[in-house]
Formats: C-alpha cells, sequence, structure tokens
C-alpha cells in the first residue's frame, strides 16, 4: 500500500510473453484500419496499374494472415512504445531484459527475419533481432500498455530531419514534408503513411514523427487536422502511386504530432511507413 492506495501489480515475465506474441502477429496480420483505407484507394485510385497493386498488396494481406505468416520479408526492427502507469509495481525482474528476450522468442517462434546488426560499420548480425528500442512514458493511474511498431528499412532510410527557421512557419514545413516524399517515398513502399513532429528539440522530434504512425488511418489531429488534409491532397497529387509506379494514391494518411519548442527552433521530422503501416498493442 502506498497512500492506502493498492498497486497493481505486473510480472516481467507475463511483459516477455506478450511481448513475444505481439512481434508475431504485428508481423503477419494487416491491421484493421489500413486494410480499410487500401479498400478505399482501390475504389479511388485513378490508374488501373495502381488500383491491380493496392488489390496484391490486399491479397498479400489476405493470404499472411491465413497463413500467419509475415507480411513483408523485411520484419523490422522492433520500436516499443510503453505507457506504465505510476501505481503500477513491476516484480519478478528487470523490465527491459525481459522485453528484449520477449523480441528474441517472438522472432525466434515466428520465424521471423533477424534484421539487427551488433555494431553499425561491423555489420554482424545480433541473431535474435535485438535489442529493440524501447521508450518509456509515466502516466497516472495503473495501466500498462505495451504498443509494437516494426519499422522495415526501406521506410526508416526515407526519414528526414531539418532545424527551420521558427519564422518560416507552415509553408516551409509543408515544402520540407513533400519535398522529402518526392525524394524519398519512392523507396518507403507506397502507399505510405506520413507520420510528422514539430516542435521538441533536435532529438525529440523523430520520435514525435514515430508516435504520428500510431495513430489509426484518417485519424484527424484535433489542432492540424486541416494541415494533414492539405498535405494528404498534395502528396496524392505527386504521381508517384502505389509501388511508385504512378497513380493517385501515393499516402493513405498524414499524421502531424506537435510539441513545445525553444523560441529560436523550428524542428521538424518526418517518418514514412509502407503500405502495410504495421503496429499492435495491447494492455496488460
Amino acid at each position: 500500500m502506498r497512500n492506502n492506495v493498492p498497486q497493481k501489480t505486473i510480472e516481467v515475465s507475463r511483459v516477455a510473453a506478450t511481448v513475444a506474441r505481439l512481434c508475431r502477429q504485428v508481423n503477419c496480420f494487416l491491421p484493421s484500419d489500413v486494410w480499410q483505407a487500401l479498400e478505399k484507394g482501390c475504389r479511388c485510385e485513378a490508374s488501373e496499374t495502381g488500383r491491380g497493386i493496392l488489390n496484391e498488396l490486399l491479397e498479400n494481406a489476405r493470404i499472411a494472415g491465413q497463413k500467419e505468416i509475415a507480411l513483408c520479408q523485411d520484419t523490422g526492427l522492433v520500436e516499443i512504445f510503453l505507457k506504465i502507469g505510476q501505481d503500477v509495481h513491476i516484480v519478478g525482474g528487470n523490465l527491459n531484459e525481459a522485453i528484449q528476450a520477449g523480441v528474441a522468442a517472438g522472432y525466434k517462434d515466428g520465424y521471423l527475419r533477424k534484421s539487427l546488426v551488433a555494431d553499425p560499420l561491423e555489420r554482424k548480425n545480433t541473431g535474435d533481432n535485438t535489442p529493440a528500442l524501447i521508450y518509456t512514458e509515466i502516466v497516472e493511474g495503473d495501466g500498462f500498455k505495451i504498443t509494437i511498431l516494426p519499422k522495415g528499412g526501406g521506410s526508416e532510410n526515407a526519414s528526414a530531419l531539418v532545424m527551420l527557421n521558427p519564422g518560416a512557419g507552415w509553408p516551409a514545413v509543408k515544402e520540407f514534408v513533400l519535398r522529402t516524399v518526392k525524394e524519398k517515398g519512392i523507396n518507403a513502399c507506397p502507399p505510405l503513411v506520413v507520420g510528422i513532429g514539430i516542435g521538441g528539440s533536435f532529438s525529440s522530434v523523430p520520435l514525435l514523427a514515430k508516435k504520428a504512425l500510431l495513430r489509426e488511418v484518417e485519424s484527424v489531429h484535433a489542432v492540424y487536422g486541416q494541415k494533414e488534409k492539405e498535405l494528404l491532397a498534395e502528396i496524392n497529387n505527386t504521381g508517384i502511386g502505389p509501388m511508385g509506379l504512378g497513380g493517385t494514391i501515393t499516402a493513405l494518411g498524414v499524421h502531424i504530432e506537435t510539441a513545445p519548442c525553444h523560441i529560436a527552433s523550428l524542428p521538424v521530422a518526418v517518418s514514412m511507413q509502407c503500405h502495410s503501416c504495421r503496429r499492435l498493442n495491447e494492455a496488460l
């Protein structure tokens, strides 16, 4: 008891087992909102080639789900977002070690490709797709929520960050996002989900862009919803199209997340996800 408030207790073994299962599931099952967005794209795509590609992507997702095999051979670097209630008591071992063990077990048992190298220059594979990246947010209450975001190399390589002059405002933000999509989006297996972070600092703005990818496709930001809609229309007007072969559906959604920033800075980051936009969460 703490201040007469009972604490919720969670065993790290339960966390590890949950992470392992989520790693297998997130790589095999297309999120329902992404599925619906692709179906909508099939109805709206003006290019016959583009419609054919979108139908093939949906068929790929059907087969992956039915056979419980990976949606894509690139099963990504695992990024894990934790929301831990301040009234939760974690017992039975080290939380970080349990999460890493869960990722290793999930990738082994799910026969998923191991894509991590231990050293960025020596390039020797770690053999179990760890270490995962773990981001922890402490919140009120006794909740414990795990969100898994596998990030493939093609989409990750399409990321970009810029520190703009604060007086440049929205026109410069928009120009940077569009230029990034035009230069790099074709390599991220469109149609894309485009996450945009605005504000914070050099170190935090990419995380804002990643968190934007966790939102459901076509969800609307309370303040920046119109700007999201404006960017989505312009991105879909680039002609890149499905898998970069031309068309009117280059992106399924554009999501913006913001944070306060220094008066002398305007940080902006872009993080893209491919057409699968794999993500999955569970509350313990």
